[in-house]
């Protein structure tokens, strides 16, 4: 029997073991999955709940959050509550660990999902963000990134002192506002026993498959039909249309970034043109109490030139940052798809020659 001191330091009671990976049960993932699918093109979220244990972040239920309304702000936190004390009453995991939200083509780099995250972290320390790209995952794999604000970008977003100086003296870049942890993905006892079950070899064992229609409809599939069965699908030339909205998008955000740095090009104008009128003032007042020294007089009073001439407030740089962090999204995804188009239409090119 472990003690309790053992026990302590296994869930962590006193919150002092960082988390390093997330361990989400395959019901989460598939509840996950089903929710956004269904709601695409809107963006969805829901609550995560589960257990931290040895540094793992052990999530074993889910739940939807209802859309977004204008009626009420205290309807999303009721739901949740009421859904918290109907989970402990059929001795379910009630303690909120997080939150999910949907995207589609990566694009979930903005203001609302940092304040979210971070209203999330302020409250629990060690709750996550799961993201899950329907877009991406409707190419072959299912996209699922867990994400938390970095140490660095919550101390300045607490402050709201998102200026340029502020972020060279944290090292702080787009591409440390969140850290990616690693994500595994845990089967119950009788779900990998059924797995294996339907993938064995063995024809002489008798699985009943009735109850699965997905499989029943797999499973109907002609045995004799060649692998070396022709086809031209790899001789298609057309552009992948998943790169073909991401280059849409890419360009979208570039224009953003450009609006952004025209916003603090012109701060920078507006900061020497403010800077040029001081000197020039200060000059003047100068050489005018050097004329009423030689004549005797007096010099002017002295004046609080920094009110008469008020430097502008540095813009806020986080804009910039997410701006930066999406376009960096969209370059990484279209250099992972677009290779094999590329590749087919160079090898044209050269067979044309």
């Amino acid at each position: 029997m472990p003690s309790n001191k053992e026990l302590s330091a296994a869930l962590d009671i006193e919150g002092t073991v960082p988390i390093h990976s997330v361990q989400l049960d395959a019901m989460v993932v598939l509840k996950i999955v089903k929710h956004c699918r269904e709601s695409i093109p809107a963006t969805v979220t829901g609550q995560l709940m589960g257990l931290d244990v040895n540094g793992v972040l052990e999530v074993t239920h889910s739940f939807p959050m209802p859309k977004n309304n204008q009626d009420s702000e205290d309807d999303a936190s009721n739901y949740q509550v009421q859904m918290m004390r109907c989970l402990r009453e059929v001795n379910v995991d009630d303690n909120s660990v997080g939150w999910y939200q949907s995207t589609n083509m990566g694009n979930f780099m903005n203001q609302s999902l940092i304040e979210h995250q971070f209203e999330f972290q302020q409250a629990l320390s060690k709750s996550v963000l799961i993201i899950h790209d329907v877009a991406r995952s409707s190419m072959g794999n299912i996209n699922l990134r867990a994400l938390r604000l970095t140490p660095a970008f919550m101390k300045l977003y607490k402050e709201k002192k998102f200026t340029t100086e502020a972020l060279t003296k944290a090292k702080l870049t787009f591409s440390n506002i969140f850290e990616e942890l690693p994500i595994t993905i845990r089967n119950t006892a009788l779900l990998t026993a059924l797995l294996y079950e339907l993938e064995t070899a063995d024809e002489s064992v008798e699985v009943s498959t009735s109850h699965l229609t997905t499989y029943k409809s797999t499973a109907s599939t002609p045995a004799n039909k060649s692998v070396l069965a022709p086809s031209f699908d790899v001789l298609d030339l057309s552009l992948d249309p998943y790169v073909a909205k991401n280059l849409e998008n890419l360009m979208d955000t570039i224009d953003d970034h450009h609006q952004e740095q025209g916003n603090y090009a012109y701060w920078q104008r507006s900061v020497e043109r403010e800077n040029k009128k001081k000197a020039a003032y200060l000059l003047n007042r100068k050489t005018e109490n050097a004329r009423r020294a030689q004549s005797g007089q007096a010099p002017l009073a002295n004046e609080d030139v920094d009110a008469m001439f008020k430097i502008p407030a540095e813009p806020s740089r986080l804009d910039h940052l997410l701006i930066s962090g999406q376009i960096d999204n969209y370059c990484k995804q279209i250099n992972e798809f677009a290779g094999p188009t590329l590749g087919k239409l160079f090898a044209v090119g050269e067979l044309q020659k």
